[in-house]
């Protein structure tokens, strides 16, 4: 197998090579460790690794040998180190065991070859932390890769690997999938294990997953990790049959409300706007009722919801780590605005906990009752296209607060779905003039993956885009 052979391949192609014969695991580990340090030269996505052979994992699993790496955050493997993107640890940690997600990459197979980059615990929509650097966008090196799934969306989108690890407490799964031309899918609360050393991560709003360049490699992966664990806090009803059967099956007529402008108030690209309104058409043309419609709530109290919950879990975070290494966080290892969040969190009350959470029950109830007109909601998956490297600077001079809403002001479209607990995916469905890719996202009421990956399924066959690749790819290097 050559580099362009291995790169055409989405992760249920690689494993049913591999599984065939047709080239050996051993093989497929060695072309994608070489992938990973030809594309991290110019990316710095790669935080640890590439490692001389995969970690551990299951012979017979559905992805056996496919290539991987998990984010630098909250998912983690025995012995490897992690740093969740801050100087506070240092060369990093070593856990004595894996989270149960981990278990389940280990038993789906996936040979786990790298750990990817993060912004600094997760709070950024782009992934630039002091701790590594800046990591880039393959269709640009000037922009952005998104946050804060950042390194192993640029990676995959690269084609260093068919799919990894990522997770979402704001969007970040959707927006480095959309800013690299990716799936990204933040399931349902509850669906995707976070123990064993969390409950719930952000008072309910992060979920776990990855990002994908395939519909149908999305929903067997989640098939394989969705399993609840003894003393999960959120457990919810599994699907009727497997996810992977979705794909291609007929969605039936849906009710699609559309929404183009920004909750917050702020500025969307024209041609993001546009490319939301070309897919609503391509979606009408194949039969679902589309309209104009939106959720009807206050972005404003939502907003300072998200800074008061944010804040407190990074104070949260902040406080485990010291525990665990006995080092004291401070303005020489935390990021300026990490450390402002860490000390507003520090003040939060739990009454301004609990009014922040009466806060997202309001907002809730409102998304709630509007998914029971419409069976879908179509928006924007960021703002724009991406950023400039550098715009969302987590060392600047700004409060909790203005940190906050800076992120927000980026990626109005994605924290509602945080927010409420109810999935929502990003599909690369458009491309910018200036040729970076454009995501759209799809969100439906709680335990709805099954129809998001149907109506999926069916714009990658109207609107495919396995053809498109960045500038920086492995098979141009």
């Amino acid at each position: 197998m050559n580099i362009d052979e291995y790169a055409a391949l989405d992760a249920t192609g690689l494993a049913a090579a591999i599984a065939s014969g047709d080239v050996t695991a051993d093989e497929v580990a060695a072309i994608a460790t070489k992938a990973l340090d030809d594309v991290n030269d110019k990316l710095n996505a790669v935080a640890t690794g590439p490692f001389e052979k995969p970690l551990d994992y299951a012979r017979d699993g559905r992805f056996a040998g496919v290539p991987f790496v998990i984010k630098d955050l909250v998912c983690h493997a025995e012995g490897v180190p992690t740093r969740m993107g801050t100087r506070m640890l240092g060369d990093g940690i070593r856990p004595p065991a894996d989270t149960h997600l981990m278990e389940r990459f280990r038993a789906a197979g996936l040979a786990t070859l790298a750990v990817s980059t993060t912004p600094e615990f997760g709070f950024n929509a782009n992934t630039e932390a002091l701790t590594y650097g800046s990591t880039r966008n393959p269709w640009n090196l000037d922009y952005s890769a998104g946050g804060s799934s950042g390194g192993s969306a640029a990676l995959v989108a690269a084609g260093a690997i068919p799919m990894a690890h990522a997770n979402d407490g704001g969007g970040s799964i959707r927006i480095p999938a959309a800013s690299n031309g990716l799936i990204g899918l933040k399931p349902s609360r509850g669906r995707v294990p976070l123990g064993p050393d969390l409950g719930d991560a952000l008072s309910g709003f992060a979920m776990e997953f990855a990002v994908t360049r395939s519909v149908r490699d999305t929903a067997a992966l989640l098939d394989d990790v969705a399993v609840s664990y003894p003393g999960d806090r959120f457990v919810i009803a599994p699907p009727s049959r497997p996810w992977a059967a979705e794909v291609g099956a007929d969605p039936d007529r849906l009710r699609i409300a559309v929404h183009t402008e920004s909750w917050a108030g702020t500025y969307v690209d024209p041609e993001v706007a546009a490319a939301v309104d070309s897919v609503a058409s391509t979606l009408a043309a194949a039969g679902h009722h589309v309209e104009r419609a939106t959720p009807d709530f206050d972005w404003e109290p939502l907003l300072q919801a998200n800074v008061v919950i944010w804040s407190a879990f990074l104070a949260e975070s902040v406080a485990g780590v010291e525990a665990m290494t006995g080092v004291l966080a401070g303005p020489d290892n935390l990021e300026r605005t990490t450390w402002e969040c860490v000390q507003f969190g520090r003040r939060v009350t739990a009454v301004e906990l609990g009014l922040a959470n009466a806060t997202i029950n309001t907002v809730s109830r409102e998304v709630g009752r509007f998914f029971t007109d419409y069976d879908v909601l179509l928006t924007p998956t960021s703002n724009s296209p991406s950023v400039p490297l550098g715009q969302l600077d987590a060392n600047a001079d700004l409060t909790a607060a203005e940190w906050t809403k800076q992120i927000f002001d980026t990626c109005s479209f994605t924290p509602l779905f945080n927010a409420t607990g109810t999935p929502a995916i990003s599909l690369p469905l458009a491309q910018s003039k200036q040729g970076l890719p454009i995501g759209v996202q799809l969100a439906g009421p709680m335990c709805s993956e099954a129809m998001l990956l149907r109506v999926s399924a069916q714009l990658e066959q109207a609107l495919p885009w396995a053809d498109r690749r960045p500038g920086v790819h492995v098979t141009t290097l």
